[in-house]
């Protein structure tokens, strides 16, 4: 794992780390079935190549950040549904960083500077990814904070013991589940680095209705560990107005990728609306690009520092991201 003088020297360098897009959401689009309560842990299991070459689509695209398949990829959802036992589970979750290391191999292999570093961010998702009900997006589940560190614990071991460069706490919806993680890293973890991204209530509170204040006092005691604050799977109209709300508030490097804002039906199963990809790609595609380079002008001017797309946000999106932000 890169030490925080490590990342900052990356960081420093590129300006902006572009992230990835959506890794679920475009492994459906290419027609994986992914109605199973660990979404695509399913495929991680099943068909690794499908999320590797993903990755590499990414990377290509002018990502400089692949966030791993381990998002629902907990070792209690893993034995759960798949009856694996606990140590088979961690094998999987390792399993999600290989393979994006090796669509990083490739993406150099494939003409990609190697002057450019690379990164693998471990994802590790919310325990409400796990209860697969929606309730990352309110952060209503009620937890010990013993309860949080044995859930998360396990995954972020296997992160770290595959050689993850950071770590990516995403989807964050509660500040009871923060205060846990936090203390988590601090006690077991010391030498890891993370980013931490929540979803959010509105652009100044998190999803569970901390205020943004409340939330940075817990990321400010911890910075250093924590390398990157800010949202993700959140819609992108609101991304502007809570980066400008955090960036009166800390000046630690603000991460930001929204989902496309189109809206998911829970009783159909389908979305509504458009995502950017076909927008980026559609006649319009010139006005569509420019208005989102207005967008992404607006994100750096309030802090952002890390950029990318989250649910339904695909190749098209992070090219695009690449050509305004990645020079």
């Amino acid at each position: 794992m890169l030490s925080q003088k490590e990342f900052e020297s990356v960081l420093e360098a590129r300006g902006t780390l572009i992230l990835d897009g959506a890794l679920a959401t475009e492994l459906e689009v290419r027609g994986h079935d992914l109605n199973h309560p660990l979404w695509s842990a399913k495929i991680l299991k099943d068909d690794p190549a499908s999320i590797e070459e993903v990755h590499l689509d990414y990377y290509l695209a002018g990502a400089d950040v692949a966030i791993t398949a381990s998002y629902q990829a907990a070792t209690l959802g893993l034995t759960e549904h798949f009856e694996m036992s606990e140590d088979e589970g961690k094998d999987l979750i390792k399993r999600s960083v290989s393979v994006a290391q090796s669509a990083r191999t490739k993406a150099y292999d494939h003409g990609v500077d190697s002057g450019r570093k690379l990164l693998v961010a471990g994802s590790v998702g919310p325990y409400g990814a796990y209860l697969s009900d929606g309730s990352e997006y309110r952060g209503d589940y009620v937890r010990t904070e013993k309860e949080f560190q044995d859930f998360h614990r396990p995954r972020i071991q296997a992160l770290i013991d595959a050689g993850s460069d950071l770590l990516a706490i995403e989807t964050i919806p509660s500040i009871s589940e923060i205060q846990a993680i936090l203390a988590l890293l601090r006690s077991d973890f010391p030498d890891a680095i993370a980013w931490l991204s929540c979803t959010a209530h509105s652009a100044e509170a998190l999803c569970d209705q901390t205020p943004w204040e409340g939330v940075l006092r817990l990321v400010e005691d911890h910075r250093d560990q924590i390398i990157g604050f800010g949202i993700n799977c959140v819609p992108m109209a609101m991304a502007d107005a809570t980066l400008k709300y955090l960036s009166q508030l800390t000046s630690i490097p603000l991460v930001c990728y929204p989902n496309s804002g189109e809206v998911w039906d829970a009783v159909t199963k389908t979305w509504h609306g458009e995502r950017p990809d076909e927008a980026l790609t559609s006649e319009q595609s010139s006005a569509n690009d420019k208005a989102l380079a207005l967008e992404l002008e607006q994100w750096s001017k309030n802090g952002a520092r890390m950029i990318g797309g989250c649910c339904r946000c695909g190749p098209a999106f992070v090219k695009a991201v690449h050509k305004k932000l990645g020079s």
